[in-house]
């Protein structure tokens, strides 16, 4: 699942042909886009899907703050999902699902600005905040289980590496790969029949689709 996502993004950064082709006609001035951008987030996991929100602000050319929300699923590494004969899939010994909601604030570098076109401008990214884990419990029909939802709180935080995309100066495209770590305050979470786990780490593959103004 790793090496998928990767693959994804790399494919995606090798269908632009972004890079620069000869210094024969003088450079022109870097594309000035808009300081201010809003986006959402549909979010690829190794625990399942999620969705997002990120607000972002430019200091200048390369460096950017940030702040995102998410919700997403995440899973023990012991599970295996397995489908019926009628099609319905469970997890054996899964005791309860669990959902992390971060809220991170960051900073997101661009790179090699001086080398691609303006029409590929990747970035790697930092971000830390805390984080809720919420858990309901398997046995329960997916929305009826968070009637009886409990929250554990966390720190946690990511890195990553991505790329804008198009020279819209208002519609903003991006796709980046992170991976989060989650270390939950109190005691762990029991997921799995009799195994508490404290810790959460999984690699994610964004798309983000907003707007900059």
């Amino acid at each position: 699942m790793k090496v998928f996502l990767i693959f994804l993004l790399l494919a995606a950064f090798g269908s632009t042909g972004a890079q620069k082709i000869g210094e024969m006609a003088p450079e022109k001035e870097p594309e000035l886009f808009p300081a201010n951008s809003w986006g959402v987030d549909l979010i690829f996991s190794e625990g399942g899907f999620g969705l997002g929100t990120i607000y972002r602000r430019s200091f200048n050319q390369n460096i950017s703050g940030f702040v995102d929300f998410s919700i997403s699923e995440t899973k023990d590494d012991r599970e295996i999902n397995y489908i019926d004969y009628w099609g319905n899939s469970f997890t054996p010994n899964k005791v309860n699902r669990a959902l992390l909601l971060p809220l991170n604030f960051g900073i997101q570098y661009r790179v090699f600005s001086e080398s691609l076109t303006e029409n590929l401008r990747p970035f790697v990214t930092f971000g830390v905040g805390p984080t809720i884990l919420l858990t309901t419990p398997y046995e329960k029909e997916f929305f009826e289980s968070f009637g009886s939802a409990k929250a554990n709180y966390a720190v946690g935080g990511y890195i990553g590496f991505g790329a804008l995309m198009g020279l819209s100066k208002s519609n903003l495209i991006g796709l980046n790969v992170r991976y989060y770590y989650t270390r939950l305050l109190g005691d762990g979470v029991e997921i799995m029949t009799n195994s508490y786990k404290k810790e959460f780490g999984q690699f994610c593959l964004m798309l983000t689709i907003g707007i900059m103004y």
